[in-house]
Order: structure tokens, then C-alpha cells, then sequence
């Protein structure tokens, strides 16, 4: 046995909140976290996987008078909602808790109890700017112009009493421990970031309960108030698996803590790695080992938010795809430090590319060959040649490199090498020409060494594939009449069962979509939402029902062909105009437009529908990406003066850097049209 046989390994992700549906950016998480899961045990650990949700505050209360329901009423919708959706996406967790589960809620009020007898916890008044959506107060220098630091709201002003954790107390001793255990946050980036911004100019003590709403758990030596949001839901990794304060801790407990990996999203990892460790801290606790803050999972380059309404969930992705393309596509997209992107067209397009393409008719041959020319029977012959030799080196160096990737997280790159095996096999039958050798009886054997050689490749590709496409995993094996090859016995080729017989028949693992079709598809579906939304606020719906229709919603992509222009003589039709908040001139002034011309334009080559144009802005020269392919082809571009957003930060597209934004208009139908200026400007021209 291995020495990491049966050694503990305790996974969680951040607990949702259960104000409403999480969408696929949210569902990322337990993914990410359910492949690592599933690689952990491959490795021999006894892992233990722990999700859940987070159940108080606020604005959970003020959901549910929204609602017409008691707060418990709302949250156990929301959790059985989120739980349906954690195992539509067949994830592998061991326990799913919730804060409203009555042996949690007595913790944290011994908890409580223990840190204010120590002297940890004070009661004092809080006065400051108070964000709803954050539950999270803020001072006027926090603030980033005037909003929320985290979330970009509103804040109000707010005076309550309420107890304060003592911050300051352990600050030095976790800035030293985060310099000893260099490891402890990751990825670096977000180590310094809470060093910098956080921990090195010094704590403020921390509001650790609220007394201006009920929905809490209650203090118990002061029934006014309820425990604040973050030490009620921190917690719950500790209490989930048997921690008791008063010492009488489960055996789980004692075999699993400290925790192995947090996994959370980048932006709670000031949560969890400064206020949660100083927790820990007070309650004599060792430190989980590792706080990993993964990227996010964009749409279409913006973070997701059912305000701006580009919401994809993952029960619709899964209907149209299916649960392995979508884990695939979210995995594989995201890369370890850099957010990912999503769109319908997107994930249809890598669906093709490569589940369709590169694995699924990879499968599909080699079976069909094997049974074609051998009655499905795959023997070693030994009739070997040097072409071979690379593609064994290829298959078991990729071992190596999953298991190294792994280790650093690295999951996107560790399915990047194991679709390295798959296209080397490609290759390898483009090399072989297989339907040649079966011409010549001579060759039979060799012939026969091929398909052993693609059988053997396919069965360790596919096995390691488990903890990323488990369904898909096994239906590979399955075909192969072969089981899947633990991981201590992938650094020998050639282990597939001489003489085995594969199917007869092999399963289309994945048929190749029609994009077009698709999108039709999915924009009917938006369409559909949208009316029934019109309907049910025409007749004057719930606010619960409200909310439940804008949590369903879709944000439509579409892919109309656009006219130049509407036809001599005709006016365009008026488009309903969505009103946005109101800013100030202050806000607009902060914008830079500006005339440019264009010089040079070329279609993206990975893109349906971007175009990169090379934008003369005075003295200066912009690569800017723009979605216009379906109405403006590259010559059609070159020497147009265009209206240029010059101050937008740059950002990554189809691994291109876009350096602004050119604007247009864009009618009911999805057609767009550059806004240009009326007379002849200057390059460089502004724009006021």
C-alpha cells in the first residue's frame, strides 16, 4: 500500500447562501471541489467532503417578508433547491449542513459564550455604513467611490449596539503563521493581497452580532441579539464534522481537523483567511492547512448577477448538454488563477471540438475497428514498431503530469493532459492507418498491436478522467469490458486484459451539436421565461413569485444576421429602452471616449463572433476585440472612425488583450450598428 493509503483528507467549499438559485458560476465551486474530491480517494485518501448552506441574516429575513413565509420556511426552499442542483452535477460530498441545524446552532452559542468569558468578545455600539447585501459594515475610507468595497452597493449609514471580536489580539500571531506556512493561501496573489490591504496596516475589531433583525442565532446570555453572519457560518466546518466547545468532540472530529482545503471563491478569501483563522485561534484550534480562493466563472467577460441579467444556471446547461459536458466545460475553462468565461455558444462549441471530436471518435473508431476486424477481440501480438514508442511515452508522462498538477490544484491543466492522451491517439491512427494494414493479411498482426496500443491508451485516459467526467468515465470502461486502472498501476503499459472482447456495438458518447440549433433553442427558452415574467407581473404576482421568475431567468445570446441599415425610406422600430440607476455627472466624467480609426481588422479565429480591429487613438495604436463578426466583416472596418471607450482596464478575450471598447447600438433583433461621427473628426478627437 501506498503512503498515503487511508490517510485523512477533509475537502469543503464555501456554504451557499440561500437568498435565491445559484447560477453555474456559483455551481463551479462544488465541481471544483468534487473533482478534487474524487482524485483524493483515486490517490488512496479517506476523504471526507463537506458543502452546505448558510442560513441567517438579514437579508434572508427581509426575503422572506418579501415572500409571505417565516425566514425558516424561505431557507428550506432555497437549501433543497441548491442541494438538488449539487447533485444534479454528481457531486460526491459526504455532508451537506446547514446553519439552521440544531446541533450547529447550539455550538455556536457555546461558541459564543466561550469567547466572551475569555475576554475575546466585548459589547460596545457599532456607527458606521452598513452594505444589506454583504451583511458587512464599512467605514467612509473602506468605501470605493462612495460603495460597498465588495459588491459595488449602496451603503447605509447605521448605529446599533452590538459585541465586537477583538481582532488585534491575534493579528501578529497570524501574520507570522501566514509567513511560516507560506502554503496556507493560495494562490500567492491572494496571500499578498491580505497581507497588504488587511493584515500589515492593521485590524479594526470585528462586529460579531447584530441586533436590528431577529433571523439569527440568538446570544444566549443576551437574547437580543443574534450572532453575526460570518462566526455563525465559519463555523460550520468545525461543527459539521462533531467539534464540541466544551471539549467532547466527535471521533470524526479528532480524525479530521485541521481541515486539508478550503476551497472558496476569491472574493471571500479575507473571510477566511484572516477572520476565521483568528477564530480558530480563540477556540485553541489548530489551522485548516490550506485556503485556496479560486477564480470566477464569467459571462461573457462579466461576473454574473441577476441585476444585469447574464444568469446561466446549471440544470439548464445540463438539458441541453448534458452533466458531463458541463463539468468538462467549467473545469477545463477555468483556468488556476485567471477567471473563466461561459456563454451558450461557447460551451456548444468545445462541446464539438472536444468531447464530440477529439474523445468521443476516438472511442467510437477504435471500437468499431476492433470489432470490424477482429470480432471486438483486442490481442498483444508484439509486432511492434517505433511509432509506438511515442505514444506509450506520451500516455505515461500524462500520468505523471495529472498527478503533478493535482497536487498543485492545477485541475484545468490536469484535464489538459489527459485530453493530451486522447489526441495522441488521434494521431497515432492517423499514423498507422489502420484501414491500411487490414488490406494486407500480412500485417494482420501488427494491425492487431495498433488497436491493443489505442485500447490500453483509451483505458487510462478514461480512468483518469473519473474524478473530472465520472459518468463518462465509466461508459468508456464499460465499452472496453475493462475496470478502471487505479492509479498505482498506471506506470506500466500494456495492463488491458489480453484477449478481452470490447463491445459490439459503441455508444455515441457524444453526438456533434448544431450551434445554430442550439442557440434557437435556448433563446426560445428566454423568450418564453420573459413573457411569463411580463404575465405574472401584468397580474400583479407575489413578490415571492417575482423573485422565484428572476431567478429562473436566462440572460439570452443572440445570433441574428444583422442588416447594414433598415431599407430606403423605413425608420427602424423603437426599442423599449430598460432603465438603469440613476448617476451622477461625477460618474460620467469618470469615462474617456474618444474618436478612432481603424487600421487593420482581422476575425478571431477561436471566436464566432469577435473581431479584432487595431485602433489609431491619436498618437497611439489599441487592439480592441469587439462581438460584431455577424454584422461587420474586416474590410468592412478598415478606415472607419469610430467611437472609442478609451479608460475601460483591459481584459483577456479568446487569449487576446482587448484595450477598450468601441460602442454601438443595438435594435430589438440583436443587430448592431458602430456609432460613428456625423462629420469628418480627427483620430483622437474627444469625445464630450
Amino acid at each position: 500500500m501506498c503512503d498515503k493509503c487511508k490517510k485523512p483528507y477533509y475537502i469543503t467549499t464555501a456554504i451557499a447562501y440561500t437568498s435565491g438559485k445559484p447560477h453555474i458560476g456559483n455551481t463551479y465551486e462544488i465541481v471544483l471541489a468534487d473533482s478534487i474530491a474524487r482524485y483524493k480517494r483515486a490517490q488512496g485518501y479517506d476523504v471526507f467532503f463537506q458543502t452546505g448552506t448558510d442560513e441567517h441574516g438579514q437579508k434572508i429575513e427581509l426575503k422572506a417578508q418579501e415572500a409571505g413565509v417565516t425566514p425558516k420556511e424561505f431557507v428550506d426552499g432555497v437549501a433543497a433547491q441548491i442541494k438538488s442542483i449539487w447533485d444534479l452535477m454528481n457531486t460526491s460530498y459526504d455532508k451537506f449542513i446547514r446553519t439552521t441545524d440544531k446541533d450547529h446552532e447550539l455550538q455556536i452559542q457555546k461558541v459564543f459564550k466561550k469567547m466572551y468569558d475569555q475576554g475575546d468578545i466585548y459589547k460596545g455600539y457599532y456607527e458606521g455604513l452598513y452594505c444589506t447585501p454583504c451583511e458587512s459594515f464599512w467605514t467612509e475610507s473602506q468605501l470605493v467611490d462612495g460603495k460597498c468595497p465588495d459588491c459595488g452597493r449602496e451603503v447605509k449609514p447605521a448605529r446599533e449596539e452590538a459585541y465586537f471580536f477583538k481582532m488585534s489580539k491575534y493579528a501578529d500571531r497570524l501574520i507570522q503563521y501566514i509567513n511560516d506556512h507560506p502554503e496556507f493561501i493560495q494562490p500567492v496573489s491572494r496571500k499578498n493581497e491580505m497581507m497588504n490591504n488587511f493584515l500589515l496596516p492593521g485590524l479594526q475589531d470585528l462586529c460579531v452580532s447584530r441586533t436590528s433583525f431577529t433571523w439569527g442565532i440568538p446570544v444566549t446570555f443576551d437574547p437580543k441579539h443574534v450572532t453575526y453572519v460570518w462566526l455563525d457560518a465559519l463555523t460550520n466546518y468545525i461543527t459539521g464534522i462533531g467539534y464540541d466547545c466544551d471539549g467532547d468532540s466527535s471521533e470524526r472530529f479528532k480524525k479530521y481537523w485541521p481541515a486539508d482545503l478550503h476551497l472558496i471563491g476569491k472574493d471571500i478569501i479575507r473571510f477566511h483567511t484572516i477572520y476565521w483563522p483568528i477564530f480558530l485561534m480563540s477556540l485553541g484550534l489548530p489551522l485548516p492547512k490550506q485556503v485556496f480562493g479560486h477564480p470566477w466563472l464569467l459571462m461573457s467577460g462579466g461576473k454574473m448577477s441577476k441585476s444585469r441579467g447574464n444568469i446561466i444556471y446549471a440544470d439548464d446547461l445540463v438539458r441541453f448538454f448534458g452533466v458531463d459536458a458541463v463539468r468538462y466545460y467549467v473545469l477545463h475553462e477555468t483556468p488556476f488563477d485567471n477567471d473563466g468565461n461561459v456563454t451558450w455558444e461557447l460551451i456548444a462549441e468545445r462541446y464539438n471540438s472536444d468531447l464530440a471530436n477529439i474523445l468521443g471518435n476516438l472511442v467510437s473508431r477504435t471500437i468499431s475497428m476492433s470489432n470490424k476486424y477482429f470480432g471486438g477481440v483486442v490481442k498483444k501480438t508484439g509486432a511492434t514498431e517505433e511509432m509506438d514508442a511515442d505514444l506509450k511515452a506520451t500516455v505515461l508522462e500524462a500520468v505523471k503530469k495529472v498527478d503533478a498538477k493535482m497536487e498543485e490544484l492545477r485541475v484545468a491543466d490536469a484535464i489538459t493532459e489527459i485530453f493530451g492522451i486522447f489526441r495522441r491517439s488521434n494521431k497515432y491512427i492517423d499514423e498507422t492507418t489502420p484501414w491500411a494494414l487490414a488490406k494486407d493479411e500480412a500485417k494482420k498482426e501488427r494491425l492487431s498491436e495498433v488497436l491493443y496500443n489505442l485500447t490500453e491508451a483509451i483505458t487510462i485516459g478514461a480512468s483518469l478522467l473519473e474524478p473530472f467526467m465520472p459518468e463518462t468515465s465509466q461508459k468508456i470502461l464499460t465499452q472496453l469490458n475493462t475496470e478502471k486502472r487505479e492509479l498505482a498501476q498506471m506506470d506500466e503499459f500494456g495492463l488491458y486484459p489480453d484477449g478481452n472482447q470490447v463491445t459490439e456495438k459503441p455508444e455515441i458518447l457524444f453526438a456533434r451539436l448544431d450551434v445554430n440549433e442550439i442557440m434557437d433553442k435556448v433563446n426560445a427558452m428566454n423568450a418564453e421565461r420573459e413573457a411569463a415574467q411580463a404575465d405574472e407581473s401584468a397580474a400583479g404576482g407575489t413578490a415571492a413569485g417575482e423573485a422565484n421568475n428572476a431567478g429562473e431567468a436566462v440572460g439570452a445570446v443572440t445570433g441574428s444576421a444583422a442588416a447594414e441599415g433598415s431599407a430606403a425610406g423605413e425608420s427602424a422600430p423603437e426599442t423599449a429602452i430598460e432603465a438603469k440607476p440613476e448617476i451622477t455627472y461625477d460618474d460620467f466624467a469618470k469615462l474617456q471616449f474618444a474618436v478612432g480609426e481603424i487600421i487593420a481588422c482581422e476575425e478571431v479565429k477561436k471566436s464566432k463572433k469577435l473581431l479584432c480591429s487595431q485602433v489609431k487613438i491619436g498618437g497611439e495604436i489599441r487592439q480592441i476585440l469587439s462581438g460584431i463578426k455577424s454584422d461587420y466583416t474586416p474590410e468592412q472596418m478598415v478606415g472607419k472612425k469610430v467611437m472609442v471607450l478609451m479608460n475601460l482596464a483591459p481584459r483577456k478575450m479568446a487569449g487576446l488583450e482587448s484595450q477598450g471598447m468601441l460602442l454601438c447600438a443595438e435594435d430589438a433583433e440583436g443587430n448592431l450598428a458602430l456609432m460613428t461621427p456625423e462629420k469628418d473628426m480627427p483620430s483622437g478627437a474627444e469625445i464630450c
